[in-house]
Order: C-alpha cells, then sequence, then structure tokens
C-alpha cells in the first residue's frame, strides 16, 4: 500500500536558480547540504543525500517542472520507485516551490511529516538567502 501528499514552500531565489541547482551535481549538493551526483538529462539517474537518495529524471521543463523516480536505502526490496514532481512557480516573494511525492510505501510518513521541510526547504532557504 502507498499514499501521497504534497508540501511547499517560498524560497527567496528564481525559479531558474532553483531548476539549475536542483539538476546540478554542484548546486545540488551546496543548497541541502549533502552530497549529489547527478546526470541532468531525461533518464539520467541522481543520489542524493550521500547516497540515501537515488532515482532517474523522467521529464524536465526547464525552470517550471521536475519529475524524478526517488526512493531511499530505507525503502524495502518490494517497495516500488516513489515519484516527486518538483513544482516552481514565481511569486512576488521568490519561487513557491511544491513538491508532489507519489507512491511512497505507507510507512515512510517521515517524508511528509518534516521529512521535506528539514532536508530540503529549510537548507535550500538559507543557502540561497547566503548568496
Amino acid at each position: 500500500m502507498t499514499y501521497d501528499f504534497e508540501v511547499s514552500s517560498i524560497v527567496l531565489a528564481s525559479s531558474d536558480e532553483i531548476f539549475r541547482a536542483w539538476m546540478s551535481s554542484e548546486g545540488h549538493s551546496a543548497m541541502t547540504g549533502g552530497e549529489a551526483v547527478i546526470d541532468p538529462k531525461i533518464g539520467g539517474e541522481f543520489s542524493a543525500w550521500d547516497g540515501y537518495i537515488s532515482g532517474r529524471t523522467i521529464e524536465l521543463e526547464p525552470s517550471q517542472r521536475i519529475v524524478q523516480s526517488w526512493r531511499t536505502t530505507q525503502f524495502g526490496d518490494g517497495d516500488e520507485d516513489s515519484q516527486i514532481e518538483v513544482l516552481l512557480n514565481p511569486v512576488d516573494e521568490g519561487t513557491l516551490v511544491t513538491i508532489r511525492h507519489t507512491k511512497v510505501p505507507a510507512g515512510h510518513r517521515g517524508y511528509e511529516d518534516g521529512g521535506w521541510q528539514k532536508s530540503y526547504f529549510d537548507p535550500m532557504c538559507d543557502y540561497f538567502a547566503s548568496r
């Protein structure tokens, strides 16, 4: 059994800056604080947070949308990959970043219950505010 959820936060950066950082090894590592290796093309593999997260890029709309398969080292052998859709919508304050996370294994509520905030939104806000 799986579930879906959505979380959002405003980041003080342009959608282009966030997109470029998300899709680059150096930028992703810098904005999250965990090592990332990104092959920035459709079909390209990635890992983030020192290998804790891995997946493949499924769709890209530059500066607007990123769709990736996504799993962590805590997923069981029988768990399918989940999927994230990263939506980047410009707002007056910067960019509204929305993560739609689907097909999450039922026992993995931590991603919704603060995981995305702590591991992505908070460090992203700090990173872009300090630039």
